[in-house]
């Protein structure tokens, strides 16, 4: 099982890996969070990542990250290049749909890993069909030979 790591503004990371945790609570041990105050130093955030990838003790690490460009994504890559970290794969525009694939799928290769977490992203991003109820009349108050105690048919 691939290593994963969340690294984003706080209080970010450590809420999805709460979410996480609370859905596949096996999954605890392999993921860690990395929330990144905004006054937090850019070296301070890589020693953290450092720290954080190398107690995760895996050769393998997936570190999702919240957005392309900001310093977690900008220090997570840096720290990627790294020849002394084993093999670590970045992917950025984390969301809870992305997150709960990684996480089914943390036993197929890192690569495949990769993919399946863009997959689930994307997938898990949709407009939602909204539609007023319809106002139609209750027929059994319309009809006075019911027996029903309770004329309000309504759901609870």
């Amino acid at each position: 099982m691939t290593a994963m790591l969340i690294v984003a503004h706080a209080p970010l990371a450590s809420a999805l890996k709460a979410v996480a945790t609370h859905t596949f609570p096996d999954c605890a041990r392999r993921l860690d969070a990395l929330d990144v105050p905004a006054d937090m130093a850019p070296e301070e955030i890589a020693n953290r990542l450092r720290a954080k990838v190398m107690a995760l003790n895996d050769p393998e690490v997936l570190v999702l990250t919240d957005v392309f460009g900001a310093t977690p994504c900008n220090v997570a890559q840096q720290l990627a290049l790294s020849d002394d970290m084993g093999t670590i794969k970045v992917v950025t525009g984390v969301n809870v749909p992305m997150l709960w694939r990684s996480l089914c799928y943390a036993d197929d290769a890192l690569d495949a890993l990769v993919a399946r977490a863009v997959a689930g992203a994307n997938q898990g991003i949709m407009q939602v069909a909204v539609s007023k109820p319809q106002n139609q009349s209750n027929k059994t108050s319309q009809n006075t030979n019911t027996h029903d105690q309770n004329p309000d048919h309504h759901q609870q």
